[in-house]
């Protein structure tokens, strides 16, 4: 399985977020503390995607190397500052390619998105999801991985005007369905605001004050982390959180 974060809040620089903490991405692409079975290292690429305040379109990095092998990293880190983070690291499912397309988060107009876990039975599981996208939007995909078609489903309905959370938690019921026992902890964000999902895999959330996130696991030991219940939703910006049960009336 991968890790991710996703943070909207007062300004951090880079590095305060994804090096610098004590269980930090860095931290984590080597020794992660719940891959629950998931692989035992993230070393298969990362990302950065960060918003800059001048554009609603946010910037973004990604590797085919293992965040710890990028010596460039650490300076860029250091120098920028921005009030909303999505980055992650990757562990590729067996069978899947390590290229730097591959690697969340993938971008798209104002949104960033990122997928921990893995469709089972994958790709042929999914063949009638992937069915109902245009065939542009098939050939255009970021790489051939479970990731990328969640990616490719989840903006072609946000295009078509699709409430983003709804279409979240819409997704993760249609796949299971599909292909039962996946793990599908996804991060979606505008910059402003912060989509994710807990389905058979750790999800946290923090309500800072001063900013929120949600990632994988915890980044650091603030008493405000707390666990979000296994299928459930998480929306959260920097003044609320609420989480609710996929699929409850």
């Amino acid at each position: 399985m991968c890790r991710h974060i996703a943070y909207v809040g007062e300004p951090i620089r880079l590095a305060d977020l994804v090096l610098t903490p004590a269980h930090s991405l860095l931290r984590q692409s080597w020794a992660p503390r719940d891959m629950r079975g998931g692989g035992t290292v993230n070393a298969d690429g990362f990302g950065i995607g960060w918003y800059t305040g001048t554009s609603p379109e946010p910037a973004l990095v990604r590797r085919a190397v293992p965040l710890w092998t990028d010596t460039a990293l650490p300076r860029l880190a250091a120098e920028i500052t921005s009030g909303a983070v999505l980055a992650a690291v990757r562990s590729a499912t067996v069978g899947m390619p390590v290229v730097e397309t591959a690697a969340a988060p993938f971008a798209w107009d104002r949104w960033l998105f990122s997928h921990n876990g893995v469709v089972r039975g994958w790709p042929s599981s999914v063949t009638r999801l992937a069915s109902t996208l245009p065939v542009e939007a098939l050939l255009t995909m970021d790489a051939p991985t479970d990731a990328a078609l969640l990616w490719a489903l989840l903006r072609h309905r946000i295009a078509a005007g699709d409430k983003p959370a709804d279409v979240v938690a819409a997704l993760v019921t249609e796949v299971e369905a599909a292909a039962p026992g996946s793990r599908l902890n996804l991060l979606l964000t505008d910059g402003t605001v912060i989509i994710g999902t807990s389905w058979t895999h750790s999800l946290w959330v923090a309500d800072l004050g001063h900013a929120v996130a949600v990632a994988s696991e915890p980044y650091d030991d603030h008493p405000a982390w707390r666990e979000v219940p296994d299928r459930h939703l998480v929306v959260a910006n920097w003044s609320t959180v609420d989480i609710t049960q996929i699929g409850a009336p």
